[in-house]
């Protein structure tokens, strides 16, 4: 990824953060010299003693993608944040051209498919409980029952022992302070929850 040392994001906890947040990602293979890419949720899980975490993540069987799985190769992930077109006419100085707003985190590592049934219900369960845990009645996967044994061998597990996370968080850090707070006020204001989502984003990283 092209990645100006001002748009950088390096700390851990703070990409960490981002990819729960923006959990529902892109996981991209080539095989054969070409791209392949499937839109997954994940678990992430973070590291310690210099390890870099790793996600967890579950497919239809029936897609190809992780037969191309290989512990020699890595695989990228991508974390999409929020995003928006910023006006020239935002700014306070001049003159000015439009651009893009944007956060996002790319994480590549190594994919193992999960083949312990134990471990695969642990993933399957970890991320039910995670995607219900806001709802009033959460949904558990022991209300399945032996649904849930029946639809296994449907599915594949697997894990990304994560090599390098890179985040790149373009907010107008290339811009005169005056022209920053000029479109981070713009976009809190917005009736868009998108441009909201990208000035709070320029508040919590105080750009």
């Amino acid at each position: 990824m092209y990645l100006p040392r001002l748009f950088q994001e390096q700390d851990p906890e703070r990409l960490i953060a981002f990819m729960k947040r923006y959990s529902f990602a892109t996981l991209v293979t080539v095989e054969d010299g070409a791209p392949f890419v499937s839109h997954l949720p994940f678990l992430v899980e973070p590291g310690s003693g210099g390890s870099k975490g790793r996600l967890l993540g579950h497919m239809a069987r029936a897609n190809p993608q992780w037969r191309a799985f290989s512990e020699a190769r890595d695989v990228l992930v991508i974390f999409q944040g929020p995003h928006t077109y910023v006006s020239p006419s935002w700014y306070v100085t001049e003159p000015n051209v439009p651009t893009w707003s944007y956060a996002v985190v790319h994480a590549h590592g190594r994919p193992r498919v999960v083949t312990e049934q134990d471990e695969w219900m642990r993933i399957l369960r970890d991320t039910t409980d995670t995607y219900e845990a806001g709802f009033e009645k959460p949904w558990t996967v022991e209300r399945a029952g032996e649904f849930v044994s029946r639809i296994l061998p449907g599915t594949v597990a697997f894990e990304i022992s994560l090599s390098s996370v890179e985040g790149k968080f373009k907010l107008s850090q290339n811009r005169a302070p005056e022209d920053r707070r000029a479109v981070m006020e713009h976009l809190e204001r917005s009736e868009d929850p998108e441009q909201r989502a990208v000035g709070a984003l320029m508040r919590e990283r105080d750009v």
